[in-house]
């Protein structure tokens, strides 16, 4: 028996590949291929569009998936969300769909689209955010290049996938609204959860997932500590949970060992070494399961 799993084509790709490899599983794509190959046999991976995934766990073809909230929510997808990977930089952070004009636009709301026209790749989640504003309005099908329109004159406003705005700005786009906020999720069919093994393998895989992503921006810290230093050197630790400390056979000296955020290490090590830590050692983490 094989899992069958979505590893989504496209702007997901790399994300997904690389918190894969760091919760323990090496998968190579090939550009001519849309079958991938992963190291564990028991796992059977496919290279689709992100915005196909949903569908394909929902009716059966796939067992489970990566794909975006925004495309489970375009297609209406009933699938299980197993695991929210918004918090890894290896995949994405949130990302939003805007409701955008040009800068001459005499459009500041939702209900100034009446009768006006709409260009998006989003056109399911458009039609009921605009359903829901009461606004009666056209909307279209954008296979690309969907900021140009607007300058164009061809539409009038456009729902489009953003992170920071800028490239709307850069257009000379304003934003009026936020259509709807997408992470990456990790899904399931639910008939293929039902059943105890592919359930397991699901399980094990978001474990391992949820570990790479915990321990995304974090690093280990461990240290030798006299006695007499011992809750100085304690106070001064950002731990997740308590430190480890243990006891060394040379006297009066202790093992601290946790885990902190990579960006503070700079500022932490010299108070540590002031302190009185000795031995301090920085090491690189890949899971952190709690």
């Amino acid at each position: 028996m094989k899992l069958k799993l979505g590893i989504p084509k496209g702007s997901l790709q790399q994300a997904t590949v690389n918190v894969f490899k760091k919760a323990g599983f090496e998968i190579r794509v090939s550009e001519r291929s849309y079958t991938p190959s992963i190291d564990d046999l028991e796992i059977e991976p496919f290279l689709i569009r992100a915005q196909e995934i949903s569908r394909y766990v929902e009716e059966g073809v796939l067992d489970c998936g990566i794909t975006g909230n925004d495309w489970i929510l375009e297609n209406k997808s009933k699938v299980l969300r197993i695991l929210d990977l918004a918090y890894a930089k290896q995949t994405t952070n949130p990302v939003r769909w805007v409701l955008a004009v040009s800068d001459d636009s005499r459009i500041r709301k939702a209900q100034d689209l009446n009768g006006k026209r709409v260009a998006t790749e989003l056109v399911g989640v458009t039609k009921d955010y605009l359903k829901k504003h009461k606004v009666n309005a056209h909307v279209e099908f954008s296979w690309g290049a969907t900021e140009v329109k607007v300058k164009t004159g061809l539409v009038d406003a456009i729902v489009e996938l953003t992170e920071t705005g800028s490239s709307l700005r850069a257009n000379n786009l304003r934003i009026i609204d936020t259509v709807c906020v997408s992470t990456t999720q990790f899904i399931a069919n639910k008939n293929a959860y039902q059943n105890k093994w592919k359930k397991e393998k699901m399980s094990q895989l978001a474990l391992l997932l949820s570990g790479a992503i915990a321990a995304e921006g974090k690093v280990g810290i461990k240290m030798n500590v006299g006695k007499k230093n011992i809750k100085r050197i304690i106070s001064l630790l950002p731990a997740l949970k308590n430190p480890t400390v243990s006891s060394l056979s040379r006297g009066e000296w202790y093992a601290v060992e946790t885990v902190v955020e990579e960006k503070i290490v700079r500022s932490l090590v010299p108070r540590l070494k002031n302190a009185g830590a000795e031995d301090i050692i920085e090491y690189p983490l890949n899971k952190v399961i709690y």
